[in-house]
């Protein structure tokens, strides 16, 4: 193991992620500063460096297994470039698959005892408070979890939110022209009949809340009206930007986006008053997690500043950092519905009975998942 600090020390600053302990240790004890103080557990926020903690993470064995909810595997190519340019002696392993086999995965894995992963970052928050609730996650707070906003953190450190993701429709802005359309409502205008494409609902939890708030702000007249549009159904919420990106579609529906591209083919849309949707993705630290240092080098890299404003939507989880001077925090948002999504994602039988309504509108699922099929243990 290289002792070389001053190297380590420009690798992490040269990747635009360090985090002063000292001066996170100074600022908790001078008068007035925030603290996240002693919760329930006795936890409190981590104060060592990301170059200490890379340090025992190396010390460790130089490992890290990540579950990250996604569509395609060119999903995690940023973390992993990014990673290898701040963390060289630490390998990370990134797995990609769609949250719903993910929870599944990781319960299967603790029940026979074949865990995988060190970190599960995914878009099934019910299954964070379920987890909490049995003991497998390991309480932790990271530098900065103090400024993360109430709602995207687990007050005793169970699980903290790193990134915000925000779905609604879009479209190409070359295609569509000036009679873009700029509210749901305008989806079921003739003009975009078998122009559009949208990920399933009733196969994503997140698009089939937007869905959901579509219906209850326009009626299921709306949902009627739009499958008589023919929308081209696909696996994967990746799919309704990659039609219109190429060139196949002129709208889609359920994916995400930048808030604050000003430029480029495809226009997300934030809408002013209209529903769209947005959560904390959250990320937990799992108890019997093999290289525990690691993960916690994960966790406080994430929540970074530098990281944190490097935010591809222009939202943070911090309520201290504000990406782009231009967007107002995401929470700021009443038709974001960002307390909504938690509920939400709380009642299954709910969402079993809304995944099988929007099946009679829309058909039944099609096509095999695009991550395809990890397996029972993906990184090993």
């Amino acid at each position: 193991m290289s002792t070389d600090f001053s190297r380590r020390r420009l690798l992490v600053a040269g990747a635009g992620v360090a985090i002063a302990g000292a001066a996170a240790g100074q600022a908790s004890a001078a008068p007035g500063a925030r603290s996240s103080g002693p919760s329930l557990l006795g936890i409190r926020e981590e104060t060592r460096s990301l170059e200490e903690l890379y340090e025992a993470a190396v010390a460790e064995g130089g490992q890290l297994v990540l579950y990250q909810g996604g569509d395609v595997d060119s999903q995690a190519a940023g973390v992993r470039t990014a990673w290898a340019a701040a963390f060289p002696e630490v390998d990370l392993t990134v797995v990609v698959d769609y949250s719903k086999y993910h929870d599944v995965r990781v319960d299967n894995q603790l029940a026979t005892g074949t865990l995988v992963p060190d970190v599960v970052q995914l878009q099934t928050l019910q299954d964070f408070t379920r987890w909490k609730r049995q003991g497998k996650l390991l309480p932790y707070k990271p530098a900065g979890f103090s400024e993360v906003h109430q709602g995207f953190k687990d007050p005793d450190g169970a699980w903290t939110a790193l990134m915000v993701i925000a779905f609604s429709f879009m479209y190409d802005t070359q295609a569509a022209g000036a009679n873009a359309p700029r509210t749901p409502a305008d989806l079921v205008d003739a003009r975009w009949k078998n122009a559009m494409a949208s990920a399933y609902p009733h196969d994503d939890d997140a698009v089939l809340y937007l869905y959901s708030l579509y219906q209850r702000t326009y009626g299921w007249d709306w949902v009627a009206q739009f499958a008589a549009q023919q929308p081209q159904f696909a696996r994967g919420t990746h799919t309704p930007s990659a039609a219109v990106t190429g060139k196949q579609k002129t709208v889609g529906v359920g994916g995400a986006g930048s808030a604050v591209a000003t430029s480029g083919p495809l226009k997300w849309v934030l809408p002013d008053r209209a529903p769209f949707m947005a959560w904390g993705q959250r990320a937990a630290i799992l108890k019997q997690a093999a290289h525990p240092a690691a993960a916690k080098l994960y966790m406080n890299w994430q929540l970074s500043e530098a990281r944190q404003k490097a935010a591809f939507n222009g939202w943070s989880v911090r309520e201290d950092i504000t990406p782009n001077a231009s967007l107002k925090p995401v929470w700021d948002f009443p038709n974001a519905h960002v307390d909504g999504f938690p509920e939400f994602m709380a009642d299954r039988a709910g969402i079993e009975r809304l995944k099988q309504t929007f099946a009679l509108y829309f058909g039944e699922v099609k096509g095999d998942p695009s991550p395809g099929w990890p397996g029972l243990h993906p990184g090993r």
